[in-house]
């Protein structure tokens, strides 16, 4: 099984933006701990981060075909990433979105997902650990399994 894990834009910059609200991790720490998970899942995660729309859609298209499930932290794009949302909507992968903070509880404005829509929950306000409850979430449901 793989599921391909997609951070948007400015998450490379983890640990170094509002750690009040992103939290202490980087996001190759993150990763790590998310492969961590994956291996002891027996499942392969492919990670990858860009702060380009076009990069994004662009990993999606070349790794769809080889995947079965995506987790998502679109970033900005999250409130006007439409290309992403198609392509995403194109994989008919089982998605799940992940945001560090609670988006419900900032701006106004961020509360708006274009993802949510075709997405199969959403993770948020949880930290790092947002990506591992998404990918046990995404495992158990692929696998047809609770773990709850």
């Amino acid at each position: 099984m793989k599921i391909l894990v997609i951070n948007g834009p400015n998450l490379n910059m983890l640990s170094k933006r509002n750690r009040e609200i992103y939290g202490q991790k980087t996001l190759a720490e993150i990763n790590s701990l998310v492969e961590e998970q994956g291996e002891a899942l027996n499942v392969e995660t492919v990670t990858f981060q860009s702060n380009s729309e076009g990069a994004l859609i662009d990993f999606i298209q070349e790794q769809a075909n080889s995947a079965d499930g995506i987790i998502i932290n679109p970033g900005a794009l999250t409130h006007y990433g439409l290309s992403l949302c198609d392509a995403l909507a194109d994989t008919k992968l089982p998605i799940i979105e992940v945001h560090l903070s609670n988006i419900y509880s900032r701006e106004e404005w961020r509360a708006k997902s274009v993802i949510a829509p075709i997405a199969r929950g959403q993770v948020s306000g949880l930290g790092w650990r947002g990506y591992i409850a998404a990918l046990r979430t995404l495992v158990a449901e692929l696998k047809r399994e609770s773990w709850l």
